[in-house]
């Protein structure tokens, strides 16, 4: 590599053509890559330049956006803002995965990760929403809601959890409690992580075969793949009676899981007017064909 890096840069001093030129110094800037501590552990693992490469300037983009992440928190507690992020999506279409990375190096006394386990005895005869309101940010506070009520729009119903009445209750309510909390100064995203059938199963197998990810099967992931299609229904009336102007979906395609995450960060940073957003040493738009507003007649990967 050192003997490659050495003709590259001979060449590129003789070379006057710019476009020639412009490819050696891209060649120059990925073998710099790959001659760091983390390029060479990754080649001695992967044993592919080209996935190695991938690896190192996926982490580095990561990293410059974690850095805005941290510019972003800053502002919303020194304002006294209130951010919550919802993470909607089917089973192992990498919310956890995401919501790890939005958190990585955030300060942890000013964030919170909601991920309620199933509702207790007494909580299941409260009003619905109650034991989500309990977990709303306060000021200065962001707060990641790893599934939501919104449960209750998908999940229970495919799986009969809940009734026909307390389904036709919850989306005739959501769209009014949600213009509510907004109107209240809360910012609100809401994420749908989409993948397809055929990448849902193959993470499913991969969770079987680990034992470090066993944990993270239920029955509830095991019907799901049968339930496919009572899934989609559910998640398109969803769609049609709860994205609102106010209140959108954003749908992440995450059957790459790394590109999820990181334009699912962008998208963020680019809703919110932090101190600082202008210095940025990466881009804050994100990339429309992995992150987009719902529309109707949007191709989705899920449908």
């Amino acid at each position: 590599m050192e003997t490659l890096y050495e003709d590259l840069y001979f060449l590129k001093e003789r070379i006057s053509e710019p476009e020639l030129k412009a490819k050696l110094e891209s060649l120059e800037d990925k073998i710099h890559k790959l001659r760091t501590k983390t390029g060479l552990k990754l080649l001695v693992k992967k044993k592919k330049i080209s996935k190695a490469l991938r690896e190192v300037e996926y982490e580095e983009e990561l990293k410059r956006l974690q850095i805005e992440l941290i510019k972003m928190q800053n502002w919303i507690y020194e304002n006294k803002k209130r951010l919550m992020i919802i993470f909607e999506g089917r089973d192992a279409a990498g919310k956890g995965g995401a919501i790890k990375r939005f958190t990585e190096h955030l300060n942890p006394r000013k964030y919170r990760v909601v991920a309620l386990p199933k509702p207790s005895e007494v909580e299941a005869g409260q009003f619905y929403f109650q034991r989500y309101f309990k977990h709303l940010p306060n000021p200065g506070e962001i707060v990641f809601f790893d599934r939501s009520w919104y449960n209750r729009a998908i999940v229970e119903p495919a799986f009969g959890f809940c009734t026909q009445e307390q389904y036709e209750k919850f989306i005739k309510e959501v769209p009014e409690i949600e213009h509510a909390l907004i109107d209240d100064g809360i910012i609100m995203i809401k994420f749908w992580f989409s993948i397809s059938k055929e990448t849902q199963k193959r993470r499913f197998e991969e969770r079987m075969k680990n034992p470090l990810k066993q944990w993270k099967l239920s029955s509830v992931d095991i019907k799901a793949q049968k339930l496919w299609d009572k899934i989609t229904f559910y998640k398109e009336e969803m769609f049609s009676k709860t994205h609102t102007t106010y209140s959108p979906w954003i749908i992440v395609n995450s059957n790459n899981k790394k590109l999820a995450r990181l334009e699912s960060i962008r998208y963020v940073l680019s809703q919110i007017p932090y101190d600082g957003k202008e210095k940025s040493r990466t881009s804050l738009h994100p990339d429309p064909d992995i992150v987009q507003r719902y529309h109707r007649r949007s191709i989705q990967i899920d449908a």
